[in-house]
Formats: structure tokens, sequence, C-alpha cells
């Protein structure tokens, strides 16, 4: 497994800088691993959605549940103008929950 200086390395993520979703993420990341573990969290690195980590060559280890976190999708008119704002779900996995995949031949 990467160190956190290599995640931190690694492109960015999808992430908007969403104050609500930080907040969900530290919540679950001190419930789940405590407190201590808040020092390695870093929305744009070290939380990915399962098909982001593949990207980088990870896959999430077996048994391993995901943080639910909530995104919105905005509806547009033919003039760009936001009409409405859908509430969806997303799916994210933590640094420890990861794994390199294997090569095999």
């Amino acid at each position: 497994m990467q160190s956190v200086k290599e995640f931190m390395e690694a492109p960015v993520s999808s992430f908007t800088g969403s104050e609500v979703t930080k907040k969900l993420m530290e919540e679950a990341i001190i419930s789940r691993y405590g407190r201590a573990e808040l020092k390695n969290l870093d929305c744009y690195h070290t939380m990915r959605t399962f098909h982001s980590w593949v990207k980088l060559g990870f896959k999430v280890r077996k048994g391993e549940k995901a943080f639910k976190s909530i995104t919105y999708i905005e509806v547009k008119d033919s003039a760009g103008n936001v009409i409405r704002k859908i509430k969806r779900p997303c799916f994210l996995f933590y640094y420890k929950q990861i794994e390199p995949i294997s090569k095999t031949v």
C-alpha cells in the first residue's frame, strides 16, 4: 500500500470542496477509525469512489463498507440556467480500505 505522502501526490479527485461532505466524512472517519485518523483525511486525495481507485491501480478490499455521502446534479435549461438540483448518493472509500491490484500473468 502507498504511503499517505504518495496519495497526496496522486491526481486530485472530483471532490468539489463541499463543507457538508467534508463534515460527513470527518464524522464517519472518527466513528470507524478514531479521532487520531483525521490528520490523514484529505477529501481531495484519500477519499475516492470505487472507480476512481481502480483508475489509480487499486481495488477495495473484500468486505469493506463504503462511506455514504451525497452529491447534487444540476439540471440546466437550453440557456444554461440551473432549473433544479437532483440529490444523488455517492459511495466513497478511504485509503485504508484499498490495496494494489495484483497483476497476474
